[in-house]
C-alpha cells in the first residue's frame, strides 16, 4: 500500500519541534528584556500582498516600549495619522523593539502594522482600556455571555488591503485574568479575541507570534481574500476557547504553514450560531489549509462547526501535522444549526497520538437561545479524506449523524491507523452516516463498505482556489522622521 509522506513527516523532525517549542516558550516568559530595549530601524523589507508608500514608527507619536506606559492614545493617533494617506499608496506603521503595553485600536484601509522581531505587544489587562461593541448578527449573543462582547486587540470593520505582518513580533493577549473570570463565571460580556477584521477584502495577518490570547486567536468574519500565513500560536493547552485560527463566513481564504498549540480547536471553520446564521445566510466557502502543525489535546486539528448554519463547502486542506490531539478532522453540528458542510477534502495528514482521528458529531447541541427550530436540520455530504497516517490512536473513528437526517457521501481512502497499547474495543462506531472506504486498516464499519482490492480514491480537486493566485512581494519601508 502506497502512504503519502513528505519530508517534514519523521520523527526527528517532531522531536525537534517539540524541543524547539520548550525553547520558545521559555523566551516569551522573559521576553528577552535586553534584546527588546526600544529601537528604532529606519529601513527595513517586508514580505506583502501591498507595499506602502508612506511609514512612520509608533515612536513618532510617542510610544513607549518599556512594558508599563499604556500605548493605546499613541496606536489611535498613529493611525489616525496615516489614515490620510489611503488614497496616497496607503501607509506603514512600524513598531520598534520593546514592550509596548496597549488597549485595543482600531486599523484603517490600505494599512500595514508591522513589527519588529524584538517587539511584542502586551495586552493591557484593565477592562477599560476594552471597548464593548454589537454581538455578531450570525450569532445573536456572544459566546461566553449574552448580549455584547469586548472588543478585540486589533480590531478593524469594512476595510479593504488591511495587512498585520512582522518579523515574527509577538502579540501577547495576558489571558490568564480572563481565563479564570470565564471559569469563575464572572463575565458579563464575551472575551475578547487577539485579532478581529470584520467586513473587509483583502486581508493578510503574517509572520507573527501570538500568545496567550483572552479567547480565540484569529478571527476573520464576514470577509474575503484572506490570507493567514506563518504564524506561530501558544496558549496553555488547559486554556479555554483559545482557537488558533477561526475563518467565519469567510470567501477565498487561504491558512497556510502556521504553528498551533491551543486549548481548543487549532483551525475552526464557522457560519453563525442557529436561527441567527440561517438568517445572516453567508457561507464559508473556498478554504485552503496547507502546512498545518498541531498540538491540541483536547480539541480538534480542523474543526467544522459547531457554529456552521450559513453553510461551509468548497474546503481543501493537505500536508497537515497533528500531535497529541484529540481528533484529526471533526464536524460538529446538530437540529436546529440547519445549514450544511459539504464538498469537503483533507489528503496528505499524519497523525501523532491521538484520541479519535475521524470524529463527526450529530448531536452537539449548545443552542444560543431556545428560538430556534428544531426541525432546522443540517445538510452533511461530500467528505472526503485520504492519504493519511496515524500511529498510537486510541479509537479510529466516531461517526455520528442525525437519525432520519444521514450525514451521507463519506469517503475515506489508503488511510492507515495504528493503535495504542490500549485501545478501544470497538474502533469504528458509526451510526446514521453512509458513504465508502477504500484501503483503510483497520476495517471501517459496515455503513462505509470497503470498495475492494482495486482501490477507490476519494476525491481532491486538482484544479487551485482564486486565493492562490494572491501572491506576497517584497516590500521595502523606508521611514521619514515626522
Amino acid at each position: 500500500m502506497e502512504l503519502w509522506a513528505s519530508p517534514r513527516r519523521n520523527d526527528q523532525v517532531i522531536d525537534s519541534f517539540i524541543v524547539v517549542l520548550g525553547v520558545v516558550l521559555v523566551l516569551l516568559s522573559t521576553y528577552g528584556v535586553e534584546s527588546r530595549k526600544a529601537r528604532d530601524i529606519d529601513c527595513f523589507d517586508y514580505s506583502a500582498i501591498s507595499c506602502r508608500s508612506h511609514s512612520a514608527s509608533l515612536t513618532d507619536f510617542g510610544g513607549v516600549g518599556d512594558g508599563n506606559t499604556s500605548n493605546t492614545e499613541a496606536f489611535k493617533a498613529a493611525i489616525n495619522h496615516l489614515s490620510q494617506f489611503i488614497s496616497d499608496g496607503g501607509s506603514l506603521l512600524y513598531v520598534p523593539a520593546g514592550i509596548w503595553l496597549t488597549g485595543s485600536f482600531n486599523l484603517t484601509s490600505h494599512f500595514t502594522l508591522y513589527l519588529d522581531k524584538d517587539a511584542v505587544l502586551l495586552a493591557s489587562q484593565f477592562e477599560s482600556e476594552w471597548p464593548l461593541i454589537e454581538p455578531l448578527p450570525s450569532y445573536g449573543r456572544g459566546r461566553d455571555a449574552v448580549g455584547g462582547r469586548y472588543i478585540s486587540l486589533i480590531f478593524g470593520t469594512n476595510l479593504t488591503d488591511v495587512i498585520i505582518t512582522g518579523d515574527n513580533g509577538t502579540i501577547d493577549g495576558q489571558g490568564d485574568s480572563w481565563w479564570q473570570k470565564f471559569r469563575n463565571g464572572e463575565l458579563n460580556y464575551t472575551r475578547p479575541y487577539l485579532i478581529e477584521i470584520m467586513y473587509s477584502d483583502d486581508v493578510q495577518i503574517s509572520n507573527l507570534t501570538l500568545v496567550n490570547s483572552p479567547s480565540w486567536n484569529v478571527h476573520p468574519v464576514y470577509s474575503r481574500n484572506v490570507v493567514v500565513q506563518g504564524l506561530t500560536i501558544l496558549a496553555p493547552v488547559t486554556s479555554p476557547n483559545t482557537d488558533g485560527i477561526n475563518p467565519d463566513s469567510c470567501t477565498n481564504t487561504k491558512i497556510e504553514d502556521c504553528y498551533i498549540v491551543s486549548g481548543d480547536d487549532c483551525v475552526a471553520i464557522k457560519s453563525g450560531w442557529d436561527e441567527y446564521g440561517i438568517a445572516f445566510g453567508m457561507p464559508t466557502k473556498q478554504l485552503v489549509i496547507r502546512g498545518l502543525t498541531c498540538i491540541s489535546p483536547t480539541s480538534a486539528v480542523i474543526a467544522l462547526g459547531s457554529e456552521m448554519s450559513g453553510g461551509i463547502e468548497d474546503v481543501r486542506a493537505e500536508d497537515i501535522l497533528a500531535i497529541n490531539s484529540e481528533s484529526g478532522v471533526r464536524i460538529k453540528t446538530a437540529a436546529g444549526r440547519g445549514g450544511y458542510v459539504k464538498d469537503i477534502y483533507v489528503q496528505g495528514m499524519t497523525m501523532k497520538t491521538m484520541k479519535w482521528v475521524f470524529w463527526m458529531t450529530g448531536n452537539y447541541g449548545d443552542h444560543p437561545d431556545n428560538n430556534y427550530d428544531p426541525n432546522a436540520l443540517p445538510v452533511i455530504k461530500n467528505i472526503n479524506y485520504r492519504d493519511m497516517i496515524a500511529e498510537n490512536v486510541t479509537m479510529a473513528a466516531r461517526l455520528e449523524g442525525i437519525a432520519g437526517d444521514p450525514f451521507t457521501e463519506i469517503c475515506i481512502s489508503n488511510v492507515t491507523i495504528g493503535l495504542s497499547k490500549k485501545p478501544q474495543k470497538l474502533q469504528w462506531n458509526c451510526t446514521d452516516v453512509a458513504g465508502i472506504s477504500s484501503d483503510v486498516t483497520p476495517t471501517p464499519c459496515a455503513l462505509l463498505p470497503d470498495q475492494g482490492p482495486e482501490k477507490t480514491a476519494c476525491n481532491f480537486p486538482e484544479e487551485g482556489l482564486p486565493i492562490d493566485d494572491v501572491k506576497v512581494q517584497i516590500c521595502s519601508s523606508s521611514r521619514k522622521k515626522l
